[in-house]
């Protein structure tokens, strides 16, 4: 008997194909160096096929108390005769002397970034502290150990895609977290930031972690869009009819698209202030003292100098430059780049109702609010004059409900999460300290108001923004400097630049910060019949239901069930 269990013994170590296994992965090697800073070096079997190994791919080592799960951040080959380098043998149509040579004089090795470790006692994730010791054996991890550090889909968490390697397991971000602070959607033009940031915003409003406010710059968020194979995608409000408002500031655009919206959005200059102006120095070419300038007027004409400004003739300039200090050719200058509002039909004398308060009380009823800019999209003055005009109001109005919540709970509004697209010309370093962007992203959740920024520049961004991001979800990027920005502290970054600099164009992306345990690549979940299914299932009143079913006819049976 005894030497039945030995033989069974031998045979799960070293079994007669070569190939060692767990009952949680497949061996891939031994620990033979490393440090806790640096991460761990990993010398491959001789079976393990170095070519199906990736950057971004989880293993776990055994060590003798705890698990540790760890992320391969380099694959190298080497060798401890440099000998074999200068002058490699002749083994190319001899397989016996090749299998001598692999594993022996030449091998392969991994770099593994320590993530996570799991004591044996509890099975509970906690950070990295120490590191298993020599020899230590090295799997692939598995859909168990995946689903051990993850956890399950639930009224919080969300399943935003699979990791690497294992397309059955899900990564399922923790939404009460994620909105707690301010979150970064970062990846070079055309990788698909908008489908990713759609699926955030989905879960989102399906788990009812928080209210949106999304400056929708090419009318991808609110209704239908067309992805890059020309095939149409749901938006927001046809997902969540009871949970979501399209308002619009171009109505004529939004009735081409068959968008359905709740109103027409309508500034009048009077409600303009100088610190909205300011917002535009760099799109508009501002300089000091034109700022300076509007300010003055404000001062000296009062709430209508806009619309006097645009029609000033030279005898107000004359006016102005013999009462103030200002002179005759900045006040000339600034009233050219003023008339371009003129251009914008959503500019009026003075509106006849107050735009902020009607999107205020669409927010607290938790509905979630996509503003359609349409073809004003196209351009970037008016995003940054609208987006920066309804956000300083808003915010002005979360602070003081907020305040009064203090003596009365029952005045706290819901948590609410602002999204922008070309953050960094919101959160540029030089004007981000005085932006109500920069200041949102600085009180964390103190207000109950975070962002959610759109970048393909995450570079452009102010540091100490960029270190206030809670949740940082990145896809490709080659440019160095953004790489740079967006690894600024996030601990084992040396690791992870290689992860993101080889992630695919499309479906891939890396998610670091507080919504998760730990770093993690994903390949995001498709964005298809199967994912508005998922969502919109359980998350539709009866009589949002009815609704729908009514605007959509007989297909609505098949569609909403």
């Amino acid at each position: 008997m005894a030497s039945t269990n030995g033989v069974e013994n031998l045979e799960t170590w070293f079994p007669r194909d070569g190939k060692l296994s767990a009952e949680n992965g497949t061996r891939l090697g031994v620990v033979v160096g490393g440090s806790l800073s640096k991460g761990l070096v990993v010398k491959l079997d001789p079976h393990q096929p170095i070519e199906d190994l990736a950057v971004g791919r989880y293993v776990v080592v055994h060590g003798d108390m705890k698990k540790f799960f760890c992320m391969i951040t380099d694959i190298a080959l080497d060798s401890p005769n440099p000998s074999i380098q200068s002058d490699p043998p002749e083994i190319a149509n001899d397989p016996f002397l090749r299998a001598v040579y692999v594993g022996t004089a030449a091998y392969g090795k991994i770099h593994a970034a320590l993530m996570l470790a799991i004591d044996e006692d509890d099975n509970e994730p906690r950070p990295v502290k120490t590191i298993p010791g020599h020899f230590m054996q090295v799997f692939n991890a598995t859909t168990e150990d995946v689903n051990a550090v993850f956890g399950v889909e639930d009224g919080s968490h969300f399943n935003v895609g699979a990791p690497l390697e294992l397309p059955d397991t899900q990564i399922n971000l923790d939404l009460k977290r994620l909105v707690e602070r301010s979150v970064g959607v970062f990846g070079k033009s055309g990788t698909g930031k908008s489908f990713l940031t759609r699926v955030l915003l989905a879960g989102i409003i399906a788990r009812q972690q928080a209210v949106n406010l999304i400056f929708d710059m090419h009318n991808d968020y609110g209704w239908e869009v067309q992805n890059e194979g020309k095939a149409r995608a749901k938006g927001l409000n046809q997902l969540f009819p009871s949970k979501v408002s399209i308002v619009t500031l171009d109505a004529e655009s939004s009735r081409r698209r068959n968008a359905r919206y709740d109103f027409e959005v309508k500034i009048g200059y009077t409600e303009i202030e100088p610190e909205d102006i300011a917002m535009l120095r760099e799109t508009m070419s501002l300089s000091d003292a034109m700022i300076d300038a509007s300010y003055t007027l404000r001062k000296h004409w009062g709430k209508g100098w806009i619309h006097k400004l645009i029609h000033a003739t030279a005898a107000d300039m004359d006016e102005i430059e013999a009462a103030t200090p200002q002179r005759a050719g900045t006040l000339a200058a600034l009233q050219r780049r003023v008339q371009r509002f003129e251009r914008w039909d959503f500019l009026i004398p003075e509106a006849a109702g107050d735009t902020v308060q009607q999107i205020i009380n669409i927010l607290e009823n938790n509905r979630s609010v996509v503003l359609e800019f349409g073809r004003y999209g196209n351009s970037l003055e008016a995003y940054i004059l609208v987006a920066n005009y309804l956000t300083r109001r808003i915010h002005e109005m979360y602070v003081e409900r907020v305040e009064k919540a203090m003596g009365d709970p029952a005045m706290e509004p819901p948590q609410l999460v602002i999204t922008i697209e070309e953050a960094h010309k919101f959160l540029d370093p030089h004007i981000a300290s005085q932006t109500i962007f920069g200041i949102i992203a600085r009180e964390l959740r103190k207000y109950k108001v975070t962002l959610l920024i759109v970048d393909q520049r995450p570079s452009g961004i102010d540091e100490e923004v960029m270190s206030q991001i809670g949740t940082r979800v990145t896809a490709l990027l080659d440019n160095e400097r953004d790489i740079n920005a967006v690894l600024t502290g996030i601990s084992g970054a040396g690791g992870l630049r290689e992860v993101l600099a080889r992630l695919d164009t499309k479906q891939q992306a890396i998610i670091m910060g507080h919504a998760v345990p730990m770093p993690v690549v994903v390949k995001t979940r498709d964005y298809n019949d199967d994912f508005y299914k998922s969502v919109m299932d359980g998350n539709l009143k009866s009589e949002a239901v009815s609704t729908v079913r009514s605007r959509l006819g007989n297909s609505g049976d098949r569609r909403i069930r």
